[in-house]
């Protein structure tokens, strides 16, 4: 058994180290982004599933043709930073507006039937107004600073004091968010019955759950990538 399937690993750091186990833990409910700082054996004992078992699906992934498109611990901090924006901050800002007013449209149109929509309305508001915040802290005040010391770094420099107090503040703000906004979601989830759509709703409330299980999708790799990678690497300069 390889190494980066013992249990001793985290569930973040498996998946960092080869990013084509996330469809693995995915199949079997478990979050490697928020919570991908848990052991193996840990998750499987929590979850009743077989280690074992759970380690053979693991290494038959890894056996696959691997795309070296997806080896994002090999990336450097700046080129990491800047896919993170071209991506996932992208995805946020042309959605989040978008689903919230769909999850307020079937709120309004369902509440009394599906009082849980109402709720759901409500989350995704405050995640959507948060994460505007959150993306102009990593945009101007930490990834800016990150590529400054980073640069440092490799010119065989010590980084600017102001430049790893500014990172330090943000890694610990950051991981913050991340948790709360981890939990808003998955709550959204569980409300939702796991996306599952009512029998006598309307198309808008179809595509209203199909657009937060996207979100949910793309949430759970972008912060992989900055709890998982991001964050460590950063942390070390």
């Amino acid at each position: 058994m390889q190494e980066s399937m013992t249990g001793n690993k985290t569930i973040g750091e498996i998946v960092a180290a080869d990013f084509r186990t996330a469809k693995v833990f995915e199949h079997h409910g478990i979050d490697f982004c928020c919570g991908g700082k848990i052991a193996l054996e840990t998750i499987c004992a929590e979850k009743g599933l077989d280690p074992v078992l759970l380690s053979r699906e693991l290494e038959a992934v890894q056996s696959e043709t691997a795309d070296r498109s997806q080896n994002y611990s090999s990336w450097t901090l700046p080129f990491l930073a800047d896919y993170i924006v071209n991506t996932h901050h992208v995805y946020l800002k042309e959605n989040d507006g978008q689903i919230a007013a769909y999850a307020r449209k079937i709120a309004d149109v369902h509440g009394v039937h599906h009082p849980e929509v109402v709720r759901i309305a409500a989350i995704f508001d405050k995640i959507a107004t948060d994460m505007t915040d959150h993306l102009k802290e990593e945009e101007e005040v930490f990834f800016p600073a990150l590529k400054r010391a980073d640069a440092a770094r490799i010119a065989g420099t010590t980084p600017d004091d102001k430049d790893r107090a500014a990172i330090q503040a943000s890694l610990l703000r950051l991981h913050r968010e991340h948790e709360e906004i981890g939990d808003a979601i998955h709550e959204i989830r569980h409300l939702s019955k796991e996306y599952a759509v009512p029998g006598d709703v309307c198309n808008t409330f179809m595509l209203t759950y199909q657009k937060l299980k996207e979100f949910e999708d793309d949430l759970h790799k972008h912060v992989h990538l900055e709890n998982n990678i991001l964050f460590p690497k950063a942390s070390q300069l």
